[in-house]
């Protein structure tokens, strides 16, 4: 499906192309070798791609998370982080732990289902959600 989505996309002018890998879990390993596959597909339709990977981690997930960042960075050339479902009670915490580990970006949040909810992560806003909401104790 990739090289096709490729082709067509050639064919048709695009600048970008988006290739969602959803519902991979690091513990299958089948399908963490696929993922593997799908990049060298892109490579040899164009060697200098992806360019971008992002992992997408889940807001609820716990530290099972830095797991499965580490395992899917293992696989491919993870650029950044998109963090979901930031519109419930969820906080993220596991993000934070991700990205400073594995020295990676959140580059965006997801507060939604719909194209608007996606948006650039704030890191000032964040934090402030995070001492705000009680998350993290302060002294004084």
């Amino acid at each position: 499906m990739v090289y096709d989505g490729i082709v067509a996309a050639r064919a048709r002018g695009a600048d970008v192309v988006i290739v969602d890998t959803a519902g991979r879990l690091h513990t299958q390993v089948n399908l963490m070798k696929e993922l593997e596959k799908v990049v060298r597909v892109i490579r040899k339709q164009m060697p200098d791609a992806p360019h971008e990977t992002l992992l997408t981690i889940d807001a609820t997930t716990g530290q099972n998370g830095l797991i499965q960042a580490r395992r899917f960075k293992e696989a491919v050339d993870v650029t950044g982080i998109v963090l979901t479902k930031m519109d419930g009670t969820a906080k993220g915490g596991i993000a934070l732990a991700v990205s400073h580990e594995l020295d990676l970006p959140i580059k965006l949040i997801g507060t939604g289902e719909k194209m608007d909810a996606l948006q650039p992560f704030d890191p000032a806003g964040f934090t402030e959600l995070l001492f705000d909401d009680g998350l993290i104790g302060t002294k004084g």
